[in-house]
C-alpha cells in the first residue's frame, strides 16, 4: 500500500473514531462539553467533505510533503487522545 493509501486509510480511521467518541458522549451534559462536541462535529464535516473531494488532490500533496502529512496525522490522533482520555 502507498503512504498516500495510508495516510486516507489512517485520517478515514480518525474520522470514524471520532465519531464514535461522539456517539458515545451523546448524553453527557454541560455548556464545556457541548461546546467540545459542536467544534469536533464541525471538524469531522469539515474533514469529511475535504476527503470526498481531495483524493488525488491529497496523494500529489502527501507525495511534495510527507513531514508536513505526517504531522498533520499525528495531530489530529493527539486531538482524538485528548478527546478520549476525558471520557
Amino acid at each position: 500500500m502507498e503512504p498516500a493509501e495510508n495516510m486516507m486509510n489512517d485520517l478515514k480511521a480518525v474520522i470514524a473514531d471520532a465519531e464514535e467518541l461522539l456517539r458515545a458522549t451523546a448524553g453527557q451534559a454541560g455548556p464545556k462539553i457541548q461546546e467540545v462536541r459542536e467544534r469536533a462535529e464541525e471538524s469531522l464535516r469539515a474533514a469529511r467533505e475535504h476527503l470526498q473531494g481531495a483524493g488525488t488532490e491529497l496523494d500529489s500533496k502527501v507525495r511534495a510533503n510527507p513531514w508536513a502529512a505526517v504531522g498533520i496525522a499525528a495531530a489530529a490522533g493527539l486531538v482524538l487522545g485528548v478527546l478520549l482520555s476525558r471520557k
